[in-house]
């Protein structure tokens, strides 16, 4: 099941929200701040714990990660880092569908009924939120065909992102 909600992420009762983060994942500008605020400090000490892969890289893009939600309704925050938009041209497409795949695949590994997801790439970023949103659906879409008990929920800051992803949903918008 896929649905949309227009509102803040870090008020959502499902299993695991995801933090579109940066690399470092100490925290930052947008639904990634607003993700830090709401879940206490506590979530600043447990990405700390998440070793680097490289210096000053926790979570390289299109990857994930998973800490416990701390002081936010969810039980998990599953960070995840989107790529820079370049034009499209520098595989931004395929790394985006990796932030979903690998974030539904880590909350299924978490036994996570529900998820929700906030538009990744589509602030600082500057990916398009309408191709932003193709991939996000083609992705939930896809791994809802062996993961049909899972609930997802794209949460959108905006009624004209909310508006793109009811299109999509509906069919109008492939």
């Amino acid at each position: 099941m896929m649905k949309i909600v227009l509102g803040d992420i870090t008020t959502l009762e499902v299993d695991a929200i995801v933090n579109a983060a940066n690399q470092v994942m100490l925290g930052g500008g947008g639904v990634d701040g607003a993700i830090h605020r709401a879940a206490g400090k506590e979530l600043l000490e447990a990405c700390l714990k998440v070793p680097e892969v490289r210096p000053g890289v926790r979570c390289p893009t299109g990857e994930a990660r998973i800490t416990p939600g701390f002081n936010l309704p969810a039980k998990f925050v599953i960070h995840t880092v989107g790529p820079v938009y370049r034009g499209g041209g520098c595989k931004e497409p395929e790394k985006l569908a990796d932030c979903y795949r690998n974030s539904l695949a880590l909350a299924a590994e978490n036994g996570c009924k529900s998820i929700a997801f906030p538009c990744i790439s589509t602030g600082i970023y500057g990916y398009p939120v309408g191709d932003a949103a193709r991939i996000a659906v083609r992705e939930a879409r896809e791994f809802l065909k062996t993961h049909g008990d899972m609930a997802i929920t794209f949460c959108c800051f905006s009624q004209g992102d909310a508006a793109i992803y009811e299109d999509l949903l509906k069919g109008s918008a492939q």
